[in-house]
């Protein structure tokens, strides 16, 4: 008996008589740490990108209108249907890939993007191909991108420390101190420590410009007409659709395989496909399943019940995505190394996972062109820098690697003959 194209949800249904005895304080306290971990760093990201792109307020709003919004309906549904932490947000490194190219295609077009990126997305779900397309991409030249497109993360956190001391170093020295104390970072996680000293740091500089900050607090998403360009596609779709399914999926499913569940994979890639789609049209970057924060939300407890955290995390994100001006308001009226310091501190550990998986095993070499390719920002026929690493790479690895490509295509068939009933 052939298995549905897409999986089956839990059975019996979710209830709200079940919700309730489920409910518990140790999964309330995974959602909203996983809720605060996505509404700092990761924003601060959104914001950083933004900015230097040339968006307006209400754009950034806008965006994380969507990224929490609806993605958190997403999420609502997803864990009621299938009674897992499936905890839907958006893509990082789609977003830093966002960053160059906002610097010569115009806003609608990078959306136009977002929409093919969808749509690609959305096929591959429905066709069933999703897991042998994901196979297909060597991770380490993926990471080997999305390094080169991080990296500027952390050289920000440096000059972040050389330009602005009095509130960018007690933010990572307070963040160092909880990551070396486990049972202190347990109490306060380390990204909320920054933040708050961070505040505080600025609070006493004052240099807090809370001018307007109370002119608009309940979400007025600015609706994107899409353009079409062909360097727009050709620049983003392909990279922005690895990022989802290989780098930011492959984490996910990864992330909850390890804690016990199985992911619904061609569910997920289709949900990602059609969320991408709507969340386009409110300047949203594409939908994708998340991997710190489902780990998170798995962290503790029992395996039955994580969904209960995800749903925790789908509630508190749709709140936050209604007071998205707000939010983006009062960080945007903090001094720019506030910003810089907190990005940079969010992509530390991303950062160091990408070289580590770019540089720990198969495919170094094609790795490190690609990396290289990415860092130097190189800009062929209006097409930016991350592409071109990818290409850069993978050939690099086809005429150089050989052998790397057919260990990989081995492993793939063994673990395709393993899963056959």
């Amino acid at each position: 008996m052939t298995e549905p194209l897409i999986e089956r949800p839990a059975s019996p249904p979710t209830s709200f008589a079940r919700l309730r005895a489920d409910f518990g304080a140790t999964y309330a306290a995974n959602g909203l740490i996983g809720f605060i971990f996505a509404a700092t760093g990761p924003v601060a990201v959104i914001l950083s990108v933004g900015t230097r792109g040339g968006l307006s307020q209400a754009e950034l709003a806008s965006w994380i209108f969507g990224a929490f919004f609806l993605n958190g309906f997403l999420t609502l549904a997803a864990c009621w249907l299938y009674r897992k932490p499936l905890a839907f947000f958006w893509t990082i490194p789609g977003t830093v890939l966002v960053g160059p190219a906002l610097q010569h295609l115009s806003f609608q077009q990078v959306v136009g993007a977002f929409i093919a990126t969808g749509l690609l997305m959305l096929l591959l779900g429905l066709s069933g191909w999703v897991r042998r397309a994901m196979a297909l991409a060597p991770m380490p030249i993926v990471m080997g991108m999305v390094a080169g497109v991080f990296l500027r993360f952390g050289i920000d956190l440096v000059h972040a420390l050389r330009d602005d001391p009095w509130v960018a170093l007690p933010m990572v020295a307070l963040f160092l101190v909880l990551s070396a104390r486990p049972a202190l970072g347990r109490r306060l996680p380390p990204m909320i420590g920054a933040l708050s000293v961070g505040a505080v740091a600025v609070a006493l500089s004052g240099r807090f410009d809370a001018g307007g900050a109370a002119a608009q607090w309940l979400a007025l998403p600015v609706l994107q007409a899409p353009q079409w360009s062909w360097q727009a596609m050709v620049e983003l779709v392909v990279p922005l659709a690895i990022t989802v399914l290989v780098v930011q999926n492959g984490q996910g499913v990864a992330v909850l395989k390890s804690a016990g569940h199985s992911a619904p994979v061609n569910a997920v890639t289709i949900a990602c496909g059609a969320w991408s789609v709507l969340t386009a049209f409110v300047g949203t970057v594409s939908t994708c399943l998340t991997g710190p924060t489902n780990a998170i939300l798995a962290s503790s407890g029992e395996r039955e019940r994580h969904y209960v955290a995800g749903i925790v995390v789908a509630l508190l994100a749709i709140l936050f995505g209604l007071f998205a001006p707000l939010f983006a308001q009062l960080m945007l009226a903090s001094p720019p190394a506030f910003i810089a310091t907190l990005a940079g501190l969010a992509m530390l550990r991303v950062l160091q996972a990408s070289f580590v998986t770019a540089f720990g095993g198969h495919f170094t070499l094609g790795a490190l062109v690609t990396f290289v390719v990415t860092v130097a920002d190189l800009t062929l026929l209006n097409i930016g820098a991350a592409f071109w690493g990818l290409v850069a790479g993978f050939a690099v690895s086809w005429w150089l690697e050989r052998g790397d490509f057919e260990a990989m295509q081995a492993a793939a068939r063994a673990a395709e003959a393993s899963a056959r009933p």
